[in-house]
């Protein structure tokens, strides 16, 4: 039996699709997480606390443990184990993507600077230090341009300025947002820095796709059809089949496969988010992981496997060469937090799931959790899934079942 890591942060959304998958492969599994369990010494070969912000430690641990339960593969679930996955698969001698690669996706600025060097669309940018004088600053860049962390994901801290006073607002709740313990506790060097991008208009889309030996084998491409204009981007609502033309379907492939190969990505799961205008497609970002969130639900392919027994099958060396995407629409709505404030009550649960070609409804949010909306917070009430015979019947059915959910939050 194939032994694999996962490592799965307690806060994950991610771990119970990643075990039944590795169920269903018949896959032995040892999970890695940032806090011991009381069930360790109980599971010895199935349970480790590793320090995520610590690769090379974690990679050492890592090393000594698989002496005696060797692992055939390595997976990082989300944006915070990316790089530590890779370094551990590179001390274990496993197929991976480079630290540096993988850092690149991490770390925006990184990315910003490989893809310009290649020559990939995408927007003008400036780094900038929390030292800097954000009076000075203002005047140094373009409007309207979006402000934003160079090392958070989910969003958090993005924030668009159309001008002076909107920028100075701007990088000052930045500024709040990184000098959070926790987050210094993360990096503190890039904890000091803001990277301010020219802002790019148009239609957002996302890719999911798998690398193999260097090759982009896109999985889906999904349309975000709720204009992310800011002040803030959360997103809403993802949707495929894509809408747009065959022609522009082909470019944005194109486009993120250039990104990849900029960055020196080579294997696993990719996501992209790009904007579509005049000028064809740019690219936002570029991560070395799957869709976050609970959002993998909308993707069957072949027989029925999920997007992650993709990841697993590729990362033990099987063959994803012949899988495609059913051909039914599908789509998700990620819950945005209309407020801050505790959560009380959720209503209209079962009358949103019963509007036609809604699959389900998972409240991921619990009663009485404090609410933090974007840009401080990174986390949704839930998700909204449908499956339809098009992408707009998929949309459309997304938009009624949230109309029919009521949520009750009081301040404190």
């Amino acid at each position: 039996m194939s032994r694999i890591l996962l490592l799965l942060p307690t806060r994950t959304y991610r771990a119970p699709d990643f075990m039944r998958a590795a169920e269903r492969l018949g896959v032995d599994v040892v999970v890695a997480s940032e806090e011991a369990s009381s069930l360790a010494e109980k599971n010895p070969g199935g349970l480790l606390a590793l320090d995520f912000h610590r690769p090379d430690e974690a990679a050492r641990a890592v090393v000594v443990f698989a002496q005696r339960y060797p692992l055939d593969a390595v997976i990082g679930v989300d944006d915070e184990t990316t790089i530590v996955a890779a370094q551990i698969a590179a001390a274990l001698g496993l197929p991976h993507n480079s630290v540096e690669s993988v850092r690149a996706t991490r770390y925006k600025d990184l990315m910003r600077r490989l893809l310009a060097r290649a020559g990939v669309p995408g927007p003008r940018f400036w780094v900038f230090s929390l030292d800097d004088d954000p009076g000075r600053l203002a005047e140094r860049v373009e409007y309207p341009c979006v402000l934003k962390p160079t090392f958070l994901a989910a969003s958090r801290g993005v924030i668009r300025a159309n001008g002076r006073s909107e920028f100075l607002a701007a990088f000052r709740r930045i500024a709040a947002i990184l000098r959070d313990p926790e987050i210094m506790a993360r990096d503190a060097q890039a904890a000091r820095q803001i990277l301010v991008e020219s802002y790019i208009s148009g239609h957002e889309v996302a890719v999911e796709g798998i690398l193999v030996g260097g090759e982009l084998r896109p999985l889906a491409l999904f349309d975000k059809p709720d204009p992310l204009e800011g002040p803030y981007f959360e997103e809403t609502i993802y949707v495929t089949p894509s809408r747009h033309s065959p022609d522009v379907q082909s470019a944005i492939i194109a486009c993120t496969a250039r990104a990849a190969q900029a960055i020196g990505l080579r294997e696993g799961p990719v996501h992209a988010e790009l904007r579509i205008n005049e000028e064809g497609p740019q690219v936002i970002e570029i991560a070395a992981r799957s869709i976050g969130g609970l959002c993998s639900r909308t993707l069957r392919f072949g027989t029925g496997l999920s997007l992650e027994d993709i990841i697993i099958r590729h990362a033990l060396g099987l063959d994803v060469a012949s899988l495609r995407r059913e051909h039914r629409a599908a789509g998700v709505m990620m819950i945005p937090i209309p407020r801050a404030g505790i959560l009380r009550e959720v209503r209209g649960i079962e009358e949103a799931r019963a509007v036609p070609d809604i699959e389900d409804i998972t409240i991921t949010a619990h009663l009485g959790q404090r609410l933090v909306p974007l840009p401080e917070g990174s986390r949704y009430l839930g998700f909204i899934f449908s499956r339809a015979d098009t992408p707009e019947r998929a949309e459309a059915a997304l938009r009624r079942a949230h109309s029919r959910l009521t949520f009750r939050i009081s301040d404190g």
